[in-house]
């Protein structure tokens, strides 16, 4: 049985996949920032980490298609510190 203070995994998987996305969408924004032109170049950058092309299963009733690609950008990153730094503190 877990305790009151007890965090799960769950909720640190939900804190780090928000976290990326809102340091995703912040980035975009910062792309279209004239004030950090200087830098949204590097801020906003893909680094294509994995790369699982998609593969098709054909039922002849239902057809599957599914593959996974892990782009992620500076910014992503660092709203990802930032939801652990956020996770640790509640």
């Amino acid at each position: 049985m877990r305790s009151g203070k007890s965090k799960g995994y769950g909720l640190l998987a939900l804190f780090l996949i928000t976290g990326a996305v809102i340091g995703g969408i912040l980035g975009e924004f910062v792309a279209g920032s004239a004030a950090l032109t200087g830098m949204a170049p590097y801020l906003v950058k893909n680094y294509q980490i994995i790369d699982v092309p998609p593969v098709a299963i054909n039922l002849y009733v239902v057809k599957f298609i599914a593959g996974f690609s892990l782009q992620p950008n500076i910014m992503s990153i660092i709203g990802v510190i930032a939801a652990i730094f956020l996770f640790q503190r509640i």
